[in-house]
């Protein structure tokens, strides 16, 4: 077998498997995991926007100081969030790694 024909049974090979490949379909409904991570970052950036206007509209006497604590805290339990998101996906790309070829 010459060695492109090699590369070419690969290849087919590697195309057979994706399109075969369990889990690879999309569900009818359900966004994709970049998806809902994408969402989920633009949520906080949302949150994090909205506590900081919410403080400065304290700051000029627009709004009570308990509505700035809890927008803050809001923003910090979806920024926690997102780090333990992070550290999971993280920590399954190392044990990823770890796996035997």
């Amino acid at each position: 077998m010459t060695p492109a024909a090699a590369i070419k049974a690969y290849a087919a090979a590697a195309d057979a498997a994706m399109t075969k490949a369990p889990g690879t379909e999309k569900t009818a409904g359900m966004p994709d995991f970049g998806e809902m991570l994408g969402t989920a970052m633009t949520n906080v950036v949302e949150q994090g926007r909205a506590a900081e206007q919410t403080s400065v509209a304290a700051l000029t006497g627009g709004t009570d100081p308990v509505n700035v604590v809890t927008a803050v805290a809001e923003t910090e339990l979806a920024l926690e969030t997102m780090v333990s998101i992070r550290d999971k996906v993280i920590a399954a790309y190392e044990e990823i790694l770890r796996m035997p070829i």
